[in-house]
């Protein structure tokens, strides 16, 4: 089925029009975020921020944007994360060298076990209390990761596949549980930051150093600027972007190939993880022929920026706000168990995986597994202004082992359907099982236990 199909409208220019209104509201989200001065500081992105300007003018509370329009929007989403996955392993290169040196796979063990964490409390708090308790859909156990760890953009994605396994509501939750995320991430993340510098854990921000008083800017200078990507194409051949989006295209045509040999055997497969398999043949393909070396990774990700943006602003304009009062004390009891777990797992395993920086290389992971890369990114330049340690390297190298896979990748999208297959008390706690073994495993290696130079631990 193409993408055009989900779409309510009955004209190309009904789906422009719709298309137009949404990047005038995420024109809007972005001069809020460069003028409001707290919604700076809280680091909100404009996507976010438009979203919620799209969901106030909607039918659930002022009424003013047709349902047509809504239905319109809520079909970007499904669209829009194929557009973002199916890029994410074309010309991508591994320096096992440099992950050797920088602690990767301590980041590695770290940003996993967050998901199977976020996995398995989740789905047996759900199994043996929430279904009971409320009547809740097993399935809701599956949304802390996929909002927490996946953020908004996998959140939305996932609607598809929620409404193929005959649970629509898991879409509107899903992303209300990653606006949840998000902000926790940001507050806390930076009580966190305060209370571990007073405590002596940062090791390249003290009590002398001000925290928090030098602002980035939202808009660069002109002296400032950079290029986002290059010109590996000539344009009388094709324009650079028109053929990074051509390999896209096929990345997604073979995830469509794919999905609908997997859709005879399993309900609820969505495209995106299929189209990043695509995307994975289509590199090894390029890999022996001479347009290999017209790849640009960073052209690839303005393009994904560019879908992320907009399948955000979408995504959350549509939440059902009536579907998120229903599941009010559901939610209130997962979003509270969750942030106790994180807190927790941050300071009792951060220090005992890295023996160097634990708290730069954990505040990273904690950042992005609360909300999105970026917010890790701002809580480590927070702690690391000059980005002297690892943390950030290392981050980069765990990448193509982590972020197509958990935290909103293949196995995040098929948790769901294996919670329908086997039920939410199997799945979460084979999660726990998996975990555990992982801890062992790294145990087992050294990757884990009592570091001589962490001082969080040998106080």
């Amino acid at each position: 089925m193409f993408p055009s199909e989900s779409i309510v409208s009955n004209t190309l220019s009904s789906l422009l029009f719709y298309t137009v209104c949404l990047g005038m509201l995420l024109l809007i989200g972005v001069l809020i975020r460069v003028k409001v001065n707290f919604i700076r500081k809280l680091f909100i992105p404009a996507s976010l921020i438009a979203g919620f300007i799209g969901l106030v003018l909607g039918p659930h509370v002022l009424g003013l944007l047709p349902d047509e329009m809504m239905s319109t929007w809520s079909g970007f989403s499904g669209v829009l994360i194929s557009i973002v996955f199916a890029p994410m392993l074309i010309g991508v290169t591994i320096n096992f060298q440099r992950i050797k040196e920088t602690q990767t796979i301590s980041q590695l063990i770290f940003s996993w076990n967050t998901s199977f964490l976020q996995w398995g409390v989740p789905l047996v708090i759900t199994a043996i209390l929430l279904v009971p308790l409320f009547g809740v859909n097993p399935l809701f156990g599956a949304l802390t990761e996929i909002g927490w760890s996946g953020g908004h953009g996998t959140a939305g994605g996932m609607v598809e596949s929620f409404n193929e396994l005959n649970w629509a509501a898991g879409g509107s939750l899903g992303l209300t549980i990653a606006t949840i995320g998000l902000l926790f991430g940001i507050i806390s993340g930076v009580i966190i930051i305060n209370y571990g510098v007073r405590k002596g854990y940062t090791n390249y921000l003290t009590t002398n150093d001000s925290l928090g008083t030098k602002e980035s800017k939202d808009i660069y200078e002109p002296n400032e600027q950079t290029t986002s990507s290059v010109r590996t194409i000539r344009n009388e051949v094709v324009d650079g972007f028109a053929f990074h989006f051509s390999l896209i295209g096929v990345a997604i045509f073979i995830g469509w190939i794919l999905k609908g040999v997997i859709d005879n055997f399993i309900t609820g497969m969505p495209l995106f993880p299929l189209a990043m398999i695509g995307g994975f043949l289509v590199g090894l393909v390029l890999k022996r022929t001479s347009l290999y070396h017209a790849i640009d990774t960073s052209t690839f990700r303005r393009i994904q920026g560019i879908s992320l943006d907009f399948l955000i602003t979408a995504a959350v304009a549509t939440i059902s706000i009536p579907v998120v009062l229903e599941y009010f004390w559901p939610l209130l009891i997962i979003t509270i168990v969750t942030m106790v777990m994180m807190v927790c797992f941050f300071f009792y395993f951060g220090p005992r995986l890295f023996q160097k920086d634990w708290f730069e290389h954990s505040i990273i992971l904690f950042g992005t597994a609360c909300g999105v890369a970026a917010i890790g990114y701002m809580l480590l330049r927070m702690v690391d202004p000059d980005l002297k340690s690892d943390a950030f390297i290392a981050y980069g190298l765990r990448a193509p082992f982590s972020s197509p896979f958990a935290g909103g990748g293949l196995v995040t999208s098929l948790i769901p359907v294996l919670t329908v297959a086997y039920g939410a008390l199997v799945v979460g706690f084979g999660s726990i099982a998996i975990m555990i073994v992982i801890f062992v495993i790294a145990k087992a290696f050294g990757l884990y236990g009592r570091h001589e130079n962490t001082y969080f631990i040998n106080r």
